[in-house]
């Protein structure tokens, strides 16, 4: 891809967390930005794919395809690796490893971009769920955007990138926002889930463009 194809699509997918930092920031309305850019941004990304598939030689479609899929398959080992550490009392492991609310976070990403406060409602429950999936698919995106469909290669950035950006977070007013205390074990927990994140993004990612063309 063109650098500034790379650029515009690295930022557009960065939109996604970008509704998360203004809020914390107090730059602008979660609800607001959501709906006044983020979602517009995605419309922008998949027109982009869709007309590269048309009439393009489908290379960005394939490449944001596989990066956004990547993105997906890595939240799902992000979650169920942190799974242990949020059920140990509950699944009596306690005793070994600490317990952690990791994903108390959700249902209020929900209720922000609801313009409430009750994160107990089911509809902040799966809109703030489907925000933190569309975090994931979007940080896929972005690191396509970076190794510029490299997969064989430069598959360690995603690992790079996804601790990268846990550190980034531990620095911005997150855990104050939700009330998380950084303690020792949080940091250890949350490094480890990014890394696997980041292994699971660059192994996904390079295993599908081995297998077949998807755009």
């Amino acid at each position: 891809m063109k650098p500034p194809q790379r650029v515009a699509i690295f930022v557009l997918a960065a939109t996604s967390i970008a509704c998360l930092l203004g809020q914390m920031y107090g730059w602008w309305p979660m609800r607001g930005f959501t709906l006044m850019v983020f979602v517009p941004s995605c419309c922008v990304l998949a027109a982009m794919a869709w007309c590269d598939r048309r009439s393009g030689n489908g290379r960005l479609c394939q490449v944001m395809a596989i990066g956004a899929a990547g993105g997906l398959a890595a939240t799902v080992g992000y979650d169920v690796f942190r799974l242990p550490f949020v059920f140990a009392a509950k699944w009596g492991l306690d005793g070994v490893l600490p317990a952690l609310p990791l994903f108390k976070v959700f249902p209020q990403f929900g209720a922000m971009i609801l313009g409430g406060t009750n994160g107990n409602s089911l509809a902040a429950q799966v809109i703030g769920w489907s925000y933190h999936f569309s975090n994931g698919i979007s940080f896929g995106v972005m690191y396509a955007a970076l190794v510029d469909g490299d997969w064989q290669r430069r598959w360690p950035v995603a690992i790079v990138f996804a601790v990268g950006l846990e550190l980034g977070m531990l620095m911005t007013p997150y855990p104050a926002t939700f009330g998380i205390r950084v303690t020792t074990a949080f940091v250890a927990v949350t490094l480890a889930a990014h890394t696997v994140f980041g292994v699971t993004l660059g192994l996904t990612s390079r295993a599908l463009a081995k297998r077949a063309r998807i755009c």
